[in-house]
């Protein structure tokens, strides 16, 4: 069942289609319509323009077709009603009409709230689209993956969120993209980097390769270049993570002594990261990864709402995890 209550039918009934990622409002108002058809294939399909109505053309349209006996409406942009209209609406959803399938869709946001509480008051059925947040958007594209029959795995969803930025209609167009150019619907790390990382002029990737690298001062320039771009703060720290647990896994690996491309099957990787790793791992111990690893936790949390500047704790990442990298002059480790 579409809106989650099994054996429901949508004629005679008013949802509310409410919240402001617009891409999953379409989606919401697609399944409406389409569990409409599906109940009543005869029905008329009408979208309209909430700042468009008045009195009369509120009525013709949830009235019924000359030339069908149940009608489909979707009313757009519910903010922007006129408010003479308010009790009309009500109306609608306190005596539903059994030949008509209504569909309210507002985006969020105090316009149009009074209406919005109103209409929850009378328990219409909600189907909500909050905003998809930046951390969120790696699980989304994977969940893209799969809801087109295809497989995405986080490291490289994460990739992918690292060279587009926070846009979930871009990610799932990206996703669908790579996908019909998947040869076994598997979205690969290759085929990402080939596509998409020229789409932004930095990636939160580019910024942890080059801390790994313990090129310290073209990472802070890249983090800048990387925010003014749009790319989200989670995004860089959830690159620097992913860096470090794979320099974790290749210094555990690098001991046993086996093939890099043994070596990449393990950690999870492609061939080629293993190269970096092996380069960059004559600068990293263990302890220093642990470390570095418990600071970008830290700056995890804060730019998720624990501190009110990203910006700074970002920087901060940045130039603690810089200082556990790399041999002193007498030969120790700075972890």
């Amino acid at each position: 069942m579409l809106w989650g209550v099994e054996n429901q039918p949508v004629f005679g009934r008013v949802v509310l289609i409410s919240g402001p990622e617009g891409l999953l409002a379409e989606r919401a108002v697609a399944r409406f319509v389409e569990q409409a058809r599906t109940e009543r294939p005869d029905a008329s399909v009408t979208k309209v323009e909430a700042s468009t109505l008045d009195a009369g053309a509120l009525t013709e349209v949830t009235g019924g077709s000359l030339f069908a006996e149940a009608s489909v409406v979707v009313v757009e942009n519910l903010a922007d009603l006129p408010p003479d209209l308010v009790d009309h609406v009500l109306a609608l959803v306190a005596t539903p009409v059994d030949d008509l399938a209504l569909a309210l869709v507002h985006s969020g946001g105090n316009k149009g709230k009074g209406l919005l509480d109103k209409l929850k008051k009378a328990r219409v059925q909600v189907v909500d689209c909050p905003a998809i947040k930046p951390w969120e958007l790696p699980q989304f594209a994977v969940a893209e993956a799969r809801r087109a029959g295809g497989r995405l795995e986080p490291s490289t969803a994460a990739t992918l969120v690292g060279a587009l930025g926070n846009d979930a209609r871009g990610v799932a167009a990206a996703v669908r993209q790579l996908l019909a150019d998947a040869d076994d619907a598997t979205i690969t790390d290759a085929a990402v980097r080939r596509y998409f990382a020229g789409r932004a002029d930095v990636t939160s990737f580019n910024v942890a390769d080059a801390v790994m690298a313990g090129r310290r001062n073209e990472a802070l320039g890249q983090l800048r270049w990387a925010l003014e771009n749009g790319v989200a703060a989670v995004l860089l720290t959830s690159a620097m993570a992913s860096g470090l647990r794979n320099m974790g896994k290749y210094l555990d690996a690098r001991d046993a002594r086996i093939r890099d491309a043994d070596v990449a099957r393990q950690i999870g990787v492609p061939p080629f990261k293993v190269r970096d790793l092996s380069k960059w791992s004559r600068d990293w111990t263990p302890r220093g990864v642990a470390l570095a690893l418990q600071c970008v936790a830290r700056v995890d949390a804060e730019v998720k709402g624990a501190s009110g500047d990203p910006e700074y704790s970002l920087e901060a990442m940045v130039l603690e995890v810089s200082s556990h990298h790399g041999r002193r002059p007498d030969g120790s480790f700075g972890g």
